[in-house]
């Protein structure tokens, strides 16, 4: 069955990034949208873009393309920002599908979510940098891309762009709390993701606020969209389908 798959990156990446997974997914006869959410955009300010312009550029293009029934997936920070196109759109969406995401509950930043030293490294990125902030190559490397060899590390580093901190530092702001919704739920768990530490895990510790979800498990680490396109793809449709 045919079904409409709207995913939306992370922090640092662009809608473009997940392009190779979207290719997967439309060869199984699925359609699929690629967004760049505000803050990502090439002429963007990131010292001014907070979460609520993210989600709002997210719950714009849901009705600028009159999408409906959508399995809106958010990768990591896009997790924060797909919990308020759900407060917001909830109508047109389907099903939300978490891989590896951040799952707020109202009142609660990103920073709140990750390890101090997280919050203080890139408080002081920030602070040289008028309010944006880049992930450390060695970061990169060792946490977020670690199932990769040398040379696809630096070239998907290449492909990053800096973003917008304050997104990492406003409150979600949610009426509903997420478990609460009526919408199908999914997470996906990448199982060598160590963008955080195991000992503060993505799952159970944010899956279990969805409430009543799906969990797909598969291999590999955060950054599965460069390391194994096609494996991601397998999972979203998983995670995805009725």
């Amino acid at each position: 069955m045919a079904d409409t798959y709207v995913l939306v990156h992370g922090a640092w990446h662009t809608g473009e990034l997940m392009e190779p997974v979207a290719q997967h997914l439309r060869a199984k006869g699925h359609t699929v949208f690629c967004p760049t959410l505000a803050g990502n955009r090439t002429g963007d300010d990131r010292s001014t873009t907070g979460l609520a312009d993210a989600a709002a550029s997210l719950v714009d293009y849901l009705h600028q393309h009159d999408l409906k029934d959508v399995r809106l997936m958010g990768h990591s920070y896009g997790g924060m920002v797909i919990s308020h196109a759900a407060d917001q759109a909830a109508q047109r969406i389907r099903r939300l599908v978490y891989w590896n995401a951040f799952v707020p509950l109202d009142g609660e930043s990103l920073n709140d979510l990750v390890p101090p030293h997280y919050v203080a490294l890139f408080d002081g990125i920030a602070a040289a940098n008028n309010g944006s902030v880049m992930l450390p190559y060695p970061i990169w490397r060792e946490a977020f891309i670690n199932d990769a060899d040398a040379a696809l590390a630096e070239k998907t580093y290449g492909l990053l762009n800096p973003h917008p901190y304050k997104t990492f530092t406003d409150p979600a702001k949610l009426s509903t709390p997420l478990a609460a919704m009526t919408l199908g739920k999914s997470y996906i768990n990448c199982q060598q993701d160590t963008a955080l530490p195991h000992s503060l895990p993505w799952h159970p510790r944010l899956s279990e606020r969805l409430g009543l979800f799906r969990l797909v498990e598969c291999s590999g680490s955060h950054e599965l969209c460069f390391t194994d396109p096609k494996r991601l793809a397998d999972a979203i449709e998983q995670a995805g389908r009725d």
